[in-house]
């Protein structure tokens, strides 16, 4: 291309005013917010909807802790009678999940025995949380000596068998479902105060909490109003995380026949009632045996969901 092809700019005297005009975006429209804002506990919830296998498992969890609260209400038998004319009958339109060696409506007692389960879970989750959140936070927060000597001794307590502890308190108290409770609570709050203390120590030393104690804030308000605010996140799935593993600890127990006593169901006693019989009727261990499954199931898979979608590091 030579000089004569090639285009000629205008002169500055040729310029005209409307030759300056904005190219792109207008300043008002560059202003505007595209997207909403949005809190992290909003965030997490919007990616914990898209985890299409957690939002299944919380379904059916939900679907489980409703039907053990209503299901033994709308069949016409409870969980304690014996019909001694009607034993180890099938399942069929009369009683769905059949029954046991001495009569008695299975439908029934599986949900009883999900809901006894489900009590202990949650309860023993809760008492681990209160303990842990206190203990592990003042671990965390002091440090030094303190730290030390009460580290010492969760550890030491910690070494302990813990069905061994769980056996004896329950051999030295009458069974019941309290007992279960307290003795799955004895060692179970060790493993949440570790994780508080070392969510404490990362942020005790952040700015926010800095500028907090330099403006008068006390060791009481700092902690229980910043501190653990801040780490809500791995506690809410270690607490959910904690709940399977109490289920199993009572169907456990239960199984040793150390658990909740007769006529009350427990999934692990009806599946010890079963099993001298299981090959002749296999639907007495069966329908517990999948209750016990899925729930443990579901609850470690919702568990993963929420860590995941309270982990800050796995945004996308």
């Amino acid at each position: 291309m030579d000089l004569k092809q090639m285009k000629v700019m205008p002169a500055p005297a040729d310029l005209k005013p409307e030759d300056f005009r904005k190219i792109g975006m207008d300043e008002k429209e560059a202003e505007v917010i595209q997207r909403e804002s949005i809190s992290a506990w909003q965030d997490a919830w919007y990616r914990l909807r898209t985890n299409k296998l957690a939002m299944f498992a919380l379904c059916v969890l939900i679907f489980i802790c409703v039907a053990a609260i209503i299901g033994p209400m709308i069949s016409n038998y409870d969980y304690y009678s014996n019909d001694y004319l009607n034993t180890n009958s099938k399942p069929s339109a009369e009683h769905w999940f059949g029954t046991d060696d001495l009569g008695r409506d299975m439908f029934v007692r599986t949900w009883m025995g999900a809901r006894i389960s489900l009590i202990v879970g949650l309860a023993a989750a809760c008492i681990d949380l209160l303990i842990g959140v206190i203990y592990g936070g003042i671990m965390g927060y002091y440090g030094g000596r303190v730290d030390e000597i009460m580290n010492k001794f969760s550890e030491i307590l910690y070494a302990i068998p813990y069905l061994l502890v769980t056996i004896l308190l329950l051999v030295v108290l009458e069974p019941s479902l309290g007992t279960i409770i307290l003795a799955l609570t004895i060692t179970g709050w060790i493993n949440m105060s570790w994780i508080v203390r070392g969510e404490i120590m990362q942020l005790k030393n952040r700015e926010f909490v800095l500028a907090s104690r330099s403006m008068g804030a006390g060791s009481g308000r700092l902690l229980f109003r910043h501190l653990l605010p801040n780490a809500v996140g791995p506690i809410i799935v270690t607490v959910t995380l904690s709940v399977p593993n109490a289920i199993f600890a009572e169907a456990f127990l239960s199984f040793l026949g150390l658990g909740v006593q007769a006529p009350i169901a427990s999934l692990g006693s009806m599946i010890n009632d079963a099993l001298t019989a299981w090959e002749a009727y296999p639907w007495r261990m069966l329908f517990p045996a999948i209750l016990i499954s899925l729930t443990m199931l579901c609850f470690n898979i919702f568990g993963d969901g929420l860590r995941d979608a309270l982990d800050p590091k796995l945004k996308k």
